[in-house]
């Protein structure tokens, strides 16, 4: 049987190596196997499908943005993906050029990163075509860098326009002003239980005017808790909804991440508000 390294799995399936290694780890790769410590597998396998194709009683998919990077470079491309997705975004990277205008419609992303220099059709004649059918938010992400290139992106209908090597803090910002102008009622989306407030869109929680800021996955965790508010939550559900939405974490780091949003939430006097019950799981 043939293999391929975590490497070639990822670059294939469009998921990291560290999250190949923990479907490995876990099962969910038939036929994987270790040799010397390292993971190998079939090139006949299948990406294993995640459960936001399913639908289970109880569990809700956070509203984030999804944002469509249309790059070329896959390394690029990659950095792009691990940039927004650290930062609470989810992301499609296209890797079709043939079919991209189809992509976006099925897909209906949030926001484009678009690059000039793409096989086949150009940036700027796919921006033109996608303002034929779509008003979502599009940011020039490019090594073109002469004033034409700029005007020209402005011309067809760009909402911005960043140059190669970008800066990833104007690039963040620049992604975060135009979803919240283009989008401000689910910028404002909140969840309230009893004096805690969890804000979706600033990542943060809180609590008789002070303020803690929070990670991609503890945001995720606490949202889930939220959701099911008063309720039991069980460590097998709630590593299920994670996984659902493309954060691959095991048990051992589901207890981290309680423990640090623990301390986090102590930090601005909100003490004892994620319950452990034995040997059942968590509540709020």
């Amino acid at each position: 049987m043939d293999y391929m390294t975590l490497k070639e799995a990822s670059e294939k399936w469009g998921v990291t190596p560290r999250q190949i290694n923990y479907l490995c780890a876990s099962g969910r790769i038939p036929g994987a196997v270790k040799m010397a410590g390292v993971w190998l597998i079939p090139k006949t396998a299948e990406k294993p499908v995640d459960g936001r194709n399913k639908t289970r009683k109880g569990a809700e998919s956070m509203k984030l943005s999804k944002i469509m990077i249309i790059e070329d470079d896959p390394v690029i491309q990659g950095e792009l993906q691990t940039l927004l997705n650290g930062n609470g975004y989810t992301t499609l990277g296209v890797r079709n050029f043939s079919a991209v205008t189809e992509q976006i419609q099925d897909e209906k992303p949030h926001l484009i990163l678009l690059d000039i220099k793409l096989p086949g059709e150009n940036g700027f004649a796919l921006c033109s075509k996608i303002r034929t059918f779509s008003e979502v938010p599009i940011i020039f992400v490019t090594s073109c860098n002469t004033d034409m290139d700029e005007l020209n992106s402005i011309m067809l209908g760009g909402d911005a326009f960043i140059t190669k090597p970008y800066n990833t803090a104007i690039l963040l910002a620049k992604i975060a002003s135009l979803l919240k102008k283009t989008y401000p009622a689910q910028q404002r989306e909140k969840i309230v239980y009893g004096d805690a407030v969890l804000h979706l869109e600033s990542s943060s929680l809180d609590y008789n005017g002070r303020s803690v800021e929070l990670t991609k996955n503890e945001l995720k965790i606490l949202y889930y808790l939220f959701k099911n508010g008063g309720k039991i939550c069980s460590r097998g559900d709630m590593i299920e909804y994670l996984w659902d939405n493309q954060l691959y974490v095991d048990d051992n780091a589901l207890s981290v991440n309680i423990n640090r949003i623990r301390e986090k939430l102590a930090g601005i006097g909100l003490t004892d508000f994620i319950k452990t019950k034995h040997r059942q799981g968590y509540t709020i």
